[in-house]
């Protein structure tokens, strides 16, 4: 299948108008990234297939390494966020999009002003970033859009991005997921392959690799339902319904698998830039500043244990435990309009 998907992004695929579905269409960016995308070049813009956002919060000096960085949009993106004094690492397997997206490093460098270029693009494929020389315990963020669906091998691709995050760091990134696992012979069609459908994995199982892998608390920031946009392929697909969700899973050692309550809490200082109300750590937990915000132990070490403890104020410790909280469940965690119900959202507390 890798050559299927080389040769759909590479030769196939001119531009986002050859798409013949809506799963890698880009969601509306924020307004403040506006700015950033409008100086980026256009072929980079036109030759790029992703599906959600990934520009988590203080990126300012970051290393980050972006998984199937296609023309190099995100890329250039996160350049221009991490600063001069950080780094971004592009990985991508087709040479075709590699050509379109290091054809364009000079621009960047000059539009955003950086004396020497921060980027630099290599090719391989995510699931063998081992052959690549990067390190151990390297980045401090691991990002990647709409990509993890076409890895043949997504556990090797989740164990790879466990060893080169420093601890503390996190992988934040977006993707498609179904609510049912996809039969077998609809993952050997190049064309539903390729569109990021029947590569997708149903999201409990995404849910259960990454605890396999060492991300013991994956939290989901957002999601969003996929129409698809294309009826013979929905109809081949039925019953099953996609959505494009971002996820940040956090590479530390201590999390446990529940949400265990030792009476803690937190309070949001107000100083991330962006958030100066209210911290959206994920889709269920939005800290609004100078609240006291109750928390379990694992959203505690995510906050304490990581680049965003300088912005809060701890309550509390682990010397007592109190039990788990109530209502976290295993529910479809994506909001679901046909049945009109909010998803769990993976932790609750």
């Amino acid at each position: 299948m890798r050559e299927d998907v080389q040769d759909y992004y590479g030769r196939q695929l001119q531009g986002t108008q050859d798409l013949q579905t809506n799963a890698c269409c880009d969601q509306a960016p924020p307004e403040w990234l506006k700015p950033i995308l409008a100086s980026l070049h256009d072929e980079v813009l036109s030759h790029y297939y992703g599906c959600g956002l990934v520009a988590p919060q203080l990126l300012e000096g970051a290393r980050i390494l972006d998984l199937g960085s296609g023309s190099g949009r995100d890329c250039y993106v996160l350049s221009k966020l991490v600063g001069e004094q950080g780094e971004v690492v592009g990985v991508d397997m087709t040479p075709e999009q590699l050509a379109i997206a290091r054809r364009h490093q000079e621009y960047h460098r000059e539009a955003f002003g950086h004396a020497r270029s921060n980027v630099r693009f290599l090719e391989g494929y995510i699931e063998q970033l081992d052959e690549l020389d990067l390190e151990d315990d390297y980045f401090d963020i691991v990002i990647s859009n709409c990509v993890i669906n076409l890895s043949p091998d997504k556990e090797k691709v989740l164990s790879e991005v466990q060893r080169v995050l420093k601890p503390g760091g996190e992988f934040y990134f977006s993707d498609v997921y179904a609510d049912r696992r996809i039969p077998a012979h609809l993952k050997e069609d190049p064309v539903l392959y390729g569109e990021c459908l029947s590569g997708a994995l149903y999201w409990n199982d995404f849910e259960n690799l990454a605890r396999k892998t060492g991300f013991t608390d994956p939290r989901l920031v957002e999601d969003r339902p996929l129409t698809i946009e294309n009826e013979a392929i929905e109809a081949r697909l039925a019953p099953a319904r996609f959505f494009s969700a971002t996820y940040r899973l956090f590479k530390l050692p201590g999390l446990e698998p529940h949400c265990e309550d030792y009476g803690q809490a937190v309070i949001y200082q107000g100083t991330i830039p962006g958030e100066d109300a209210v911290c959206r750590l994920d889709k269920h937990h939005h800290i609004e500043r100078g609240r006291v915000f109750p928390v379990c132990g694992n959203t505690w070490m995510m906050l304490a244990d990581t680049r965003f403890a300088e912005h809060f104020r701890f309550i509390g410790d682990f010397s007592t435990h109190f039990g788990i909280f109530e209502g976290c469940g295993t529910a479809l965690p994506f909001d679901d309009p046909e049945s009109g119900t909010e998803g769990a959202g993976g932790s609750c507390c």
